[in-house]
């Protein structure tokens, strides 16, 4: 049964400008008959009750359906842009803009028909929505771990939520081989919120401490020469890569990246942006 999203309606946290472009934007596309979801802090505030200022609106997409969503944008004469081809559009009004999503920025989370399965509906500026599950929300903040920003209290706040009405077996599936990663996250929420463990599933927690005790008695990987902290944060793990010889954990099977991805996204960090010439100071008069 599909669900109804307590929601923000975004009048007040949006200026008018940039809330009429978005509603614009989302009845051009349930128009179209192009599937998205709105995700980002919208979806956020819908399962936490947690609002925030955005610049943006997040919006999911297959990638497949990015050529669809371009027509429709220049039929309306807005502009549309493939910032990062491995995970990242944009489509823009003037100065306003909506980020389309179609995988994680690290590529372990590509956005496919296991995220339009029984999603919540919402009604964002008066237009009827699908809004991304918390499942998916929890997988994508989950990796996020920069220097600048880390999403982790975000996971926490969707357990805390509703931990109880998630689909674990589905969770343990998608992570896959990344299950450490969740079983850090939910470590912590113990940690956050020692009154609510009892709210993860005893056995989910059984599972994933009985492959780390299995993992301890097993022999060293054959390969084991590889960075997987890259698919955490694209800044803080480069002098491993770089400098130490280890295999880029993003060019690995595990991920959709190449190499040219990996380049323009480490390009991008603004750390590694080159840095604007020194003015001239001008000469004093004789």
């Amino acid at each position: 049964m599909t669900l109804t999203c307590l929601a923000p309606s975004l009048e007040n946290e949006v200026p008018p400008a940039m809330a009429a472009f978005y509603r614009s934007a989302l009845r051009a596309l349930v128009d179209a008959g192009v599937p998205f979801l709105v995700g980002g802090a919208f979806a956020q505030a819908c399962f936490t009750g947690i609002r925030r200022s955005t610049k943006d609106l997040d919006l999911f997409i297959r990638r497949e359906h990015y050529d669809r969503v371009v027509e429709v944008a220049q039929a309306r004469g807005w502009r549309a842009e493939l910032t990062y081809p491995h995970w990242l559009a944009k489509v823009w009004c003037g100065e306003d803009f909506i980020d389309l999503i179609f995988n994680s920025g690290n590529g372990l989370a590509p956005v496919d028909d296991r995220w339009f399965k029984d999603n919540p509906q919402a009604l964002v500026l008066g237009v009827p929505v699908l809004v991304a599950n918390a499942e998916d929300g929890l997988l994508s903040k989950s990796f996020i771990m920069e220097r600048e920003r880390y999403d982790g209290a975000d996971v926490a706040h969707l357990l805390h939520s509703g931990a109880e009405h998630l689909d674990w077996q589905g969770l343990l599936e998608r992570y896959g081989p990344h299950w450490r990663v969740l079983l850090a996250h939910l470590t912590l929420f113990g940690y956050i919120y020692p009154g609510e463990r009892h709210r993860v599933p005893a056995w989910v927690l059984e599972d994933l401490l009985g492959r780390l005790a299995a993992e301890t008695h097993q022999p060293p990987a054959a390969d084991p020469h590889v960075c997987a902290g890259t698919l955490l944060s694209r800044e803080q793990y480069l002098h491993d890569v770089e400098h130490l010889g280890y295999v880029d954990g993003r060019l690995t099977p595990v991920s959709t990246m190449t190499e040219r991805d990996v380049a323009v996204w480490t390009q991008a960090i603004p750390s590694r942006q080159p840095e604007e010439p020194p003015e001239t100071p001008l000469r004093r008069a004789a």
